[in-house]
């Protein structure tokens, strides 16, 4: 699928099949894909969460508000920002967005990845940030920036959501 076949078909994916595993070495790919992304002065403030264990997914899913499909996928990737990172270099715009700018880059190479391997997953942000950092244990650094549920779609993914022309979202100047 080159590149352009793989922007037309990503799509928000909630219904995983529970039968079809995604190897470790597919997990390895999509996190070879998140750390090519760019980021500011190359600090690279993202750490991944890699969660299989079904009580752990249930507890992400809980703590994004009872979005059951958090659950059920067969891997979810937890995107954490280590804003520190970003402030050594850039000070307080660095703690407050360029971290942020940085995760979200690698969250969407892994949800690019996915598709480019067959797979599927959702981008998901509303979720209760403690809750998420309680479940995973994390280290008081990594702030949990997006919850990433990734697996093989069952059946075919829903049909292409509009989109705003592009007239009415770009202006060009010049």
């Amino acid at each position: 699928m080159d590149f352009f076949q793989v922007l037309e078909n990503r799509r928000s994916v909630r219904d995983f099949d529970p039968a079809v595993e995604v190897p470790a070495e597919t997990v390895e790919r999509l996190l070879a894909a998140a750390i090519r992304a760019p980021s500011a002065g190359n600090c690279q403030p993202w750490h991944f969460y890699v969660v299989r264990d079904p009580a752990v997914r249930r507890r992400l899913a809980e703590a994004a508000y009872g979005q059951e499909f958090i659950g059920q996928a067969q891997v979810v990737i937890v995107v954490c920002a280590d804003a520190a990172k970003s402030a050594g270099r850039y000070g307080q715009r660095g703690r407050d967005l360029y971290c942020l700018q940085d995760t979200a880059a690698a969250t969407e190479h892994v949800l690019l990845t996915a598709v480019a391997l067959g797979l599927g997953g959702c981008w998901v942000g509303a979720f209760d940030e403690g809750r998420a950092a309680q479940a995973l244990n994390l280290p008081k650094q990594h702030r949990p920036v997006a919850i990433l549920p990734i697996g093989k779609p069952a059946g075919q993914p829903a049909g292409r959501t509009s989109r705003q022309p592009l007239r009415s979202v770009a202006t060009y100047v010049g």
